[in-house]
């Protein structure tokens, strides 16, 4: 017997192929994909669950991590669907792979496609797979980000046949600046024809969350006096040598920025209220920072990064260290109610999965606490500014405010 919960059941009957099911992380997303394919793919039952009646492969490309850590493995087996077709119900063959290996399923045919997690930014291999996939088979994407601009939804827009190609749409929908120095957009227009494409297959997940959601502000200090040597003379401080680029010139600032005493101290204050904290930070220096620091508190530490997977510490008090592109996604933890961005991170989407590391819907906790560390230097406030309105930082756009 699979139990949905009511926000999942009432999607089921608008869900077809080609939609997005767009739901909050931590919404149940996954669960209600399989529900899907169970019902109207295998012609099964899921409550009491029966024996499909048909004979349909599943196929999941999710991330490298979700794959390794078998998320959707655990979740298949609660429709007694296994990776291993002898003992899958009906024997009905899984698959699960990461978006790095999508090509490898270009010729599969017939099957039943869960593309999870949103990764059809731009018109790269992966489109271009996932293109050549959806013309032989059923499909439908998971996301708690559908798109931050239209050009995110080209792939899925020319897979729901409303254009021939990403050509069409560009002539249709896309003005180019004319003054930029590289390909930049300036506006679209028949903006009402993607609205209407977009509501056709958009099938949004909400519900009330139990949880009570606390965001708080943290503000550091900076020294303002280095941060005017680099951007009065685009000096690289740490290099002695001119910088040379837009994005050397917001990795300095952003050190400068992230490296001042004063944020360890806000992170040592949210610790001692909460015990327990997650917290996310960009760059290996800030890691080395926060080793340092929490090493003099004799804090318990562990980290999930490129080089460390370390389980969260079994104990009453400790702090847990994570890279955002390392650990922003793939796993959970219902053992903390706490976090703290120790930086920002330029993506909208990743802050947006971050954030729903804790908020799951088996939480047991009834108040979620998130801290932002910032400061009141412009590139903090720049990069705030483009989270806040939902959009990815750009440096080349940072830089031209200073030209």
């Amino acid at each position: 017997m699979v139990e949905l919960r009511e926000h999942q059941r009432r999607v089921l009957d608008q869900l077809r192929t080609g939609a997005i099911l767009q739901g909050g992380v931590g919404s149940g997303k996954s669960i209600t994909a399989l529900a899907y394919y169970y019902l109207y793919e295998l012609g099964g039952t899921i409550n009491p669950l029966s024996e499909p009646k048909n004979n349909v492969t599943l196929c999941i490309i999710t991330t490298a991590s979700k794959r390794d850590r078998l998320e959707w493995d655990s979740e298949c087996a609660r429709f007694a669907l296994s990776t291993n077709q002898e003992v899958s119900i009906g024997g009905v063959k899984v698959i699960v792979d990461s978006w790095n290996n999508i090509s490898k399923y270009v010729d599969l045919e017939n099957a039943f496609f869960i593309f999870d997690e949103q990764r059809l930014v731009g018109y790269g291999a992966w489109s271009k797979a996932f293109l050549k996939i959806t013309k032989k088979n059923h499909w439908i994407l998971l996301t708690a980000t559908p798109g931050d601009t239209w050009v995110d939804y080209i792939s899925v827009f020319i897979a729901n046949g409303f254009y021939k190609n990403k050509t069409e749409f560009i002539i249709k929908h896309v003005v180019y600046s004319r003054f930029a120095k590289y390909p930049k957009i300036d506006h679209y227009i028949n903006t009402e024809q993607l609205i209407a494409h977009r509501d056709s297959i958009v099938v949004p997940m909400s519900y009330e969350h139990p949880v009570h959601i606390h965001k708080e502000n943290l503000l550091s200090e900076y020294d303002k006096d280095l941060m005017e040597v680099v951007t009065k003379k685009r000096w690289n401080v740490y290099k002695n040598e001119p910088i040379k680029n837009a994005a050397e010139l917001c990795y300095v600032q952003r050190k400068i920025v992230n490296s001042h005493p004063s944020r360890t101290e806000l992170l040592y204050a949210a610790y001692k209220k909460h015990q327990k904290l997650i917290v996310f930070y960009n760059f290996n220096y800030e890691l080395y920072l926060l080793r340092d620091f929490l090493e003099s508190k004799r804090i318990r530490f562990a980290e999930w990064n490129g080089h460390h997977h370390n389980q969260i510490p079994p104990s009453n008090s400790w702090v847990y260290l994570v890279q955002y592109v390392a650990g922003a996604e793939g796993w959970n933890c219902t053992a903390t109610n706490a976090m703290l961005f120790y930086s920002q991170n330029y993506s909208y989407k990743i802050k947006v999965q971050a954030e729903g590391r804790i908020n799951r819907l088996n939480t047991p906790f009834e108040d979620l606490y998130y801290y932002y560390i910032k400061s009141e230097a412009f590139i903090d406030r720049s990069i705030a500014k483009a989270l806040d309105n939902k959009r990815n930082f750009n440096e080349r756009e940072y830089e031209a405010l200073f030209a």
